[in-house]
């Protein structure tokens, strides 16, 4: 516990600082923008804009074997119809076997502050999940935060509309999407991965209620820009079973984060927590061991150790997260699984060799809340571009 409040308090005294510094503008542009914005706001009349970002790791697991993927290679690809419409859209290789689409909107802009979108597009939750081009953040992995809660990459279908408000320094998003499927291809939800085989993906996706996402982000302090996320809604049951009860379970998630720089200091973190209700039924249906709550944080400091005038960068960092995926039950034949309960500290360095292209390597200390666990170690090596 002492261990969060010191965190914490580091990243909010830093943030006490934002509004009398200045900052280095290129790298607080890489921090918060990303690919999707970055076609949609490129200066060109009309035609095709094409980009990409890939990322090959090796993570050495400590008393493992090593592992080396080619864990994500993405072609960016987008077309201007005019100067409201645009597409978007990314075709992604995971683990060089595996295709997905990872976007797939139409963009269509009234005016500087309103756009309507509708198509597979990225559910507005946390950092990672909207931006997770390998040099927008820290450490070989993403952050497990963003992968056991949120969990990232998420996206689904859906409509809906997003804007800014330049002389209130928010920008906003609001979503229909559909929603988890309750089984998805024969994998169920459960303990250890909480929601994460629920995402559809835009693949054949079921749908029979729609859920409702929106987030609110406030650029109106130099340095800082701070998140506030919302998710309600309903799991996704086959036509089949939707009445029976277990069938889904409800969802309502909230997320907090913020993102600071300040010349070559900068910070981050988040708190993502969701409370499912109808677990206890769905457990029963399913054989599983999904929690009724599922929560988690981290936050991360890093320090450029190069100086300003020059293009590269080195970033030292260390990062402390904390996620539950069982921090609580409603079904009363399950109890709390304390290995679902885990904390990472990871510390690194990531090596910007040019803008868009980064070397990082990394040591991060693996743990649970159970009793005698020993902690574990593991490892990381890797390099990411975004162009």
């Amino acid at each position: 516990m002492k261990k969060k409040y010191l965190i914490f308090a580091i990243l909010i005294s830093s943030f006490g600082f934002s509004q009398t510094v200045s900052q280095d503008t290129t790298a607080l542009k890489n921090q918060q923008q990303n690919a999707a914005q970055s076609i949609l706001s490129g200066n060109i009349s009309k035609g095709v804009t094409v980009g990409g970002y890939a990322q090959i790791d090796y993570n050495q697991p400590e008393g493992d074997n090593g592992k080396l993927d080619v864990h994500r290679l993405i072609v960016l690809i987008g077309y201007k119809f005019s100067d409201r419409v645009q597409f978007v859209t990314e075709i992604e290789y995971e683990h060089v076997i595996e295709l997905y689409i990872e976007q797939a909107f139409l963009n269509y802009s009234l005016n500087d502050n309103f756009n309507i979108r509708a198509g597979l597009m990225l559910v507005p939750m946390g950092i990672v999940n909207e931006y997770h081009e390998p040099t927008t953040f820290n450490g070989v992995e993403r952050p497990n935060v963003d992968k056991s809660i949120v969990p990232s990459t998420w996206r689904e279908i859906g409509v809906g509309v997003s804007g800014r408000f330049n002389e209130a320094s928010l920008r906003y998003q609001a979503y229909i999407f559909n929603g988890f499927a309750s089984v998805n291809d024969g994998k169920v939800l459960g303990g250890k991965n909480g929601l994460r085989n629920g995402r559809q993906k835009g693949a054949e996706s079921t749908v029979n209620t729609p859920n409702f996402s929106a987030k609110v982000d406030f650029y109106g302090i130099l340095g800082l820009r701070l998140g506030l996320s919302g998710y309600f809604g309903r799991t996704q049951a086959e036509d089949e079973i939707d009445d029976v009860d277990g069938a889904d379970v409800g969802i309502s998630m909230l997320g907090l984060d913020a993102r600071y720089i300040n010349k070559r200091f900068s910070a981050r973190g988040q708190y993502i927590q969701a409370v499912l209700s109808d677990t206890d039924k769905y457990n029963v249906l399913n054989d599983s061991d999904l929690g009724a709550e599922l929560k988690g944080w981290y936050a991360e400091v890093a320090y450029n150790l190069i100086p300003l005038s020059k293009e590269q960068k080195l970033d030292a960092f260390v990062r402390y997260e904390k996620y539950d995926t069982h921090a609580a039950t409603q079904d009363a034949n399950i109890s709390r699984n304390l290995a679902y309960n885990r904390n990472e500290w990871t510390l690194g360095l990531s090596y910007h060799v040019a803008p868009g292209a980064v070397v990082k390597a990394d040591y991060q200390f693996i743990d649970n809340a159970v009793d005698n666990n020993k902690t574990k170690g593991q490892l990381n090596f890797g390099f990411g571009v975004w162009f």
